[in-house]
């Protein structure tokens, strides 16, 4: 059973990784494909993603998902809380009956430079070049993955990432935690970020009653 980690938050919110190397069968007794998706290593990520929702919690109604305008999955009685992300060969996963979540995993890539003025603001683009430069591709790839949970917590789109989503804190730390803050149109909420390091993967994540 290749789960590579699992937290449970609290008694209401449970998250967990899945290093994905199954076929398509070993999912398929448990989760069904819920749409048409063609490319092999996607249907994987698809399904070892809702599998995830019902191994964290196994009365996890997975008939029920929807998926909304802005692309996210959601139950609409509320039932529970989740997000789910891929990368490469991970899935991960985060539920939660009582809380709004949000969760993201990225493979750690020099890539991410190139891009980084689209989703930083200038004060935090400032606090990444403190850094040396052998250390800013994790610490790119660990906001951008912060930023990209935090904009599944929120869930209804349209949210310009280098303004509206602020990371206050961070460092590359294994593990740890970092202040950030959602603010659009009068609506403002703080937000703690728990985060896990690996020199492959960064995973993010965030929830909040709000």
């Amino acid at each position: 059973m290749p789960l590579f980690y699992q937290q449970d938050i609290n008694l209401t919110t449970k998250l967990g990784v899945w290093k994905i190397e199954e076929t398509e069968d070993f999912f398929l007794h448990s989760v069904p494909l819920q749409r048409s998706i063609t490319h092999p290593h996607k249907r994987l990520q698809h399904l070892a993603g809702r599998y995830l929702l019902a191994f964290l919690f196994p009365d996890f109604p997975h008939a029920e998902i929807e998926i909304a305008d802005t692309r996210k999955p959601f139950l609409p009685d509320e039932q529970f809380h989740f997000s789910i992300s891929h990368c490469g060969d991970y899935a991960a996963a985060i539920v939660s009956s009582t809380e709004r979540v949000g969760i993201d995993i990225e493979m750690i890539t020099p890539r991410i430079d190139n891009i980084k003025h689209k989703f930083l603001h200038v004060d935090e683009l400032k606090s990444v070049n403190d850094y040396a430069a052998g250390q800013q591709p994790k610490l790119l790839t660990l906001l951008w993955s912060a930023k990209e949970a935090m904009f599944k917590w929120w869930g209804r789109g349209d949210v310009d990432f280098s303004e509206v989503l602020r990371i206050h804190d961070f460092s590359t730390e294994q593990s740890g935690s970092m202040n950030g803050s959602f603010d659009k149109d009068g609506i403002s909420f703080p937000l703690q970020l728990h985060y896990r390091l690996s020199e492959t993967t960064s995973l993010v994540w965030v929830c909040s009653e709000g």
